[in-house]
């Protein structure tokens, strides 16, 4: 029958809750004591993601790391996400988690997760300090990236299709979305 997970029904989850999901090839995050269940991304999200990495991989200064899911990010004690590609400096990893906001955080969207990338996880991002959120769409395909100006996220760069999306931060990069998809 397997192992069954049994969450408390009277608190919020923590770290402590997550820890004890099992293996199944879901992704388990938490998001303010909530937890999120998501099914294993399609080819399309991994393509795109995939593509990404090839993109900004040779980019990355030596004193940044560049992880994908899934690798927690650990916000607070109610709140680990694992977005689909994170830059931190080197010196804040640890061996299980990057226990502090990245430097950008980006998330490939799926049916499943969209409003939730969109909107919930870009707010927990924008209160935890993170300086720059990008939403990829694999689907449409479009970029969109977000940048912390006085504790608020502001978009910096939109673009669709062969329109060329550019940022300065966390370091230069340039590239069309359709890049990700072919």
């Amino acid at each position: 029958m397997g192992n069954v997970t049994t969450l408390p029904r009277s608190r919020a989850l923590t770290r402590d809750d997550l820890d004890a999901m099992p293996d199944d090839g879901h992704r388990y995050e938490l998001l303010d004591g909530s937890l999120i269940v998501t099914p294993a991304p399609s080819h399309r999200h991994q393509r795109s993601l995939v593509r990404l990495v090839s993109i900004l991989l040779p980019l990355v200064p030596d004193d940044l790391e560049m992880l994908f899911a899934p690798f927690d990010v650990a916000l607070a004690a109610d709140t680990v996400l694992q977005p689909d590609l994170l830059i931190g400096s080197r010196a804040d990893f640890t061996s299980r988690d990057l226990p502090v906001a990245p430097l950008l955080a980006v998330e490939v969207l799926s049916p499943s997760t969209r409003r939730i990338d969109l909107h919930t996880k870009r707010a927990r991002y924008e209160a935890a300090g993170c300086p720059s959120y990008w939403v990829v769409d694999p689907d449409d395909p479009a970029i969109i990236a977000w940048e912390l100006r006085d504790g608020q996220y502001a978009e910096v760069a939109r673009a669709r299709d062969t329109e060329t999306f550019r940022v300065t931060a966390p370091f230069p990069v340039e590239f069309r979305p359709t890049d990700l998809t072919v």
